[in-house]
């Protein structure tokens, strides 16, 4: 299992690092204690490639294909991307407002990206994904949650309902919940620093 560690800059010592201007400060006093999961593929349904962080960072090539003449004016971000082999990539900083969530509700509080942190997993609504992605998103989990408290995960469909359904059907909740329990008794230091995470309930 990796083992992972947030500086207190709030970036992961094991991913690669893109930094994205699709940023900005968070709030005074913004607690962060929400994880949001998505799912993204550029093309939709290709793996693999630059697109992705080229959309994260504002470089995209609008004419390598077709459908990325929507992306036209897109600025969006996450914190991390997590590969389909398991790479781990981060574009903004934990501490940071990433703009990942768009209009967002969660528990009656509005505007998801001021107290959360959003990972991206190479994936669709309609793939499964691979369990090396499920062990890398469990480790990193446990990572942010001993560095911020955590409380809560929930997926972009479960913050923004009607507009949004990643990580989709396809998503195994109870294997990143077991995954992320097993990363907890492999490192028992984060398991006494990080609080009982919310997960929702499997499909």
């Amino acid at each position: 299992m990796m083992a992972w560690k947030i500086d207190e800059d709030g970036w992961c010592d094991g991913a690669v690092r893109y930094d994205s201007p699709y940023c900005d400060a968070r709030p005074e006093g913004a607690q962060i204690d929400l994880l949001v999961i998505h799912n993204i593929s550029l093309p939709g349904g290709h793996f693999g490639g630059p697109h992705v962080s080229d959309l994260f960072t504002g470089r995209v090539d609008y004419n390598a294909d077709p459908s990325f003449a929507d992306l036209r004016g897109l600025q969006v971000s996450a914190h991390f991307f997590v590969r389909r082999d398991g790479a781990l990539l981060q574009y903004v900083s934990a501490d940071q407002r990433a703009w990942h969530a768009g209009t967002s509700t969660f528990e009656g509080r509005p505007q998801c990206n001021e107290y959360s942190i959003g990972i991206e997993m190479e994936g669709s609504d309609i793939t499964p994904f691979q369990p090396r992605q499920y062990h890398v998103l469990a480790a990193l989990t446990a990572a942010l949650a001993a560095r911020y408290g955590l409380a809560h995960v929930r997926g972009h469909e479960h913050i923004a309902p009607g507009r949004k359904t990643d990580p989709g059907p396809y998503f195994d909740w109870n294997c990143y919940q077991e995954c992320w329990l097993g990363a907890l008794r492999e490192r028992p230091a984060l398991a006494l620093t990080s609080r009982v995470l919310g997960f929702p309930s499997a499909r």
